[in-house]
């Protein structure tokens, strides 16, 4: 009888369960002055300053194999990614809520009064006089600063897009530049022969 009553107590304790031990709860923003504590870098974040789910050194959930966020990843069909494989918000044939009733990325639209257009009616990070933070010490925009050596700057010293020996993207088979190119246009404006 004494066995069936110590297995009749061991059974009641795990029916019981012991009760986790959880820390103070904590109002407020964190040390830092970020509310609520999670949005908070430095307190969850990871040693790379990122968000760790982000973070690529450290394996994040939310990257991809092809190393890119996994949402906005066209190879892995992400949920971001709307059926004419550009990015949801952003196409106008969806009616992405980043299209404006203009037709026009929103933060970028001066009718609307998009959130990236400074007093000056100007893209504000283009603005010079508002100093703009794609606007260099020499007063160009960063990417085309031959002095800052801009990404936009190919290795023989010109707009990469319009350099023949780099095979530039605005140059037409005639190695000319595509808009100023008169036998380009020329095809253009004649009707297809039938």
């Amino acid at each position: 009888m004494e066995r069936s009553e110590s297995e009749e107590e061991q059974k009641d304790a795990t029916k019981k369960g012991v009760k986790r031990k959880r820390a103070p709860r904590t109002k407020g923003p964190c040390d830092h002055g970020v509310k609520p504590r999670s949005n908070c870098k430095v307190c969850s974040g990871c040693p790379h300053g990122k968000w760790r789910r982000f973070c690529k050194e450290c394996g994040g959930s939310q990257v991809c194999e092809h190393g890119r966020q996994r949402s906005h990843c066209k190879e892995c069909g992400g949920s971001a990614i709307c059926v004419h494989a550009r990015e949801r918000s952003k196409c106008k044939e969806c009616g992405g809520g980043g299209i404006c009733v203009h037709g026009r990325r929103r933060s970028v639209c001066k009718e609307c009064g998009g959130g990236s257009i400074c007093e000056h009616a100007r893209i504000r990070f283009y603005c010079k006089e508002c100093g703009g933070s794609q606007i260099c010490q020499h007063g160009r925009v960063r990417s085309y600063c031959k002095e800052c050596g801009g990404a936009s700057i190919c290795v023989h010293a010109r707009e990469r897009s319009k350099c023949k020996e780099c095979g530039g993207g605005s140059i037409c088979e005639h190695d000319r530049v595509r808009s100023s190119c008169k036998e380009c246009k020329r095809n253009r404006s004649t009707p297809p022969q039938r």
